[in-house]
């Protein structure tokens, strides 16, 4: 894999900057192999916890991005470290400004009816000479997988941002990786949405502070059920500590003859 990478409560994250994870995929577009890209943060680790499937998948991605704060303390916090945080929405028009550079074609899937093409035509204006070659909403549904995947691969994208909602995306790209034949196919969750304008973004000092969540839980506050998974989080890591600590502590105890007899 080339990148080190650590595990938190038992789900896979790699150990990169957002400027090695654009060299990491360009180098997949160049290989043309088909790879998946996954976005982990404290609600995909929660969920990976009770989703064998899901957890699996993110296990056997080519790359798991670090996209969530709360990744960065849970691993200071049991001693280990990750450079940054490395957001999928952030990636989108980073990547889409390469595509433009080096002429790769992109496909954009998901999202309301729409806002796919809203976002094409952002990306294309703020990036001169990026191709997009589809755009469509569809859905994570088995039953309409063969009618998406010959519409992908009719288009012949080396970039595929699909924007199911996770762990539908997430999924639906690990069941469908092989046949859709694509080099780079990620899980974006609302980075289309974003995009297109359809949703504001918190601002960057938010971002900075941690308080994204917060700012969403505002926005929607039909997603509180979702941020449950936060304080879950929290209270999984730091029990995990503790088990560390105590580990620790017995085998000083083993070390120096106390508490042997």
């Amino acid at each position: 894999m080339g990148h080190k990478h650590l595990s938190i409560l038992g789900v896979r994250v790699d150990a990169v900057t957002t400027a090695e994870a654009l060299d990491i995929m360009e180098r997949f577009v160049q290989e043309g192999r088909p790879r998946q890209v996954v976005t982990v943060n404290p609600e995909f680790v929660m969920a990976a916890q009770t989703n064998e499937a899901f957890r699996r998948v993110l296990d056997a991605a080519a790359l798991a991005l670090p996209d969530g704060i709360g990744l960065l303390w849970a691993a200071r916090l049991l001693g280990r470290r990750l450079p940054e945080r490395v957001a999928g929405s952030d990636l989108v028009p980073r990547l889409a400004e390469r595509a433009a550079a080096h002429g790769w074609r992109l496909f954009l899937l998901g999202a309301a009816p729409g806002v796919a093409e809203q976002a094409a035509a952002r990306l294309v204006a703020r990036c001169p000479g990026l191709t997009v070659v589809g755009t469509y909403a569809g859905s994570p549904a088995v039953a309409e997988e063969d009618d998406i995947v010959a519409r992908v691969r009719a288009a012949r994208p080396d970039l595929l941002f699909v924007a199911y909602g996770a762990p539908a995306q997430d999924l639906w790209i690990a069941r469908n990786l092989q046949r859709l034949g694509v080099p780079v196919c990620m899980g974006v969750g609302g980075a289309l949405d974003f995009i297109a304008g359809v949703r504001k973004r918190a601002a960057a000092w938010v971002q900075r502070l941690g308080l994204e969540w917060l700012y969403r839980l505002l926005q929607e506050p039909w997603r509180w059920r979702r941020q449950l998974a936060l304080p879950r989080f929290v209270l999984a890591i730091l029990r995990e500590r503790m088990r560390g600590k105590g580990n620790e502590q017995n085998e000083g105890n083993e070390g120096t003859g106390v508490g042997g007899r």
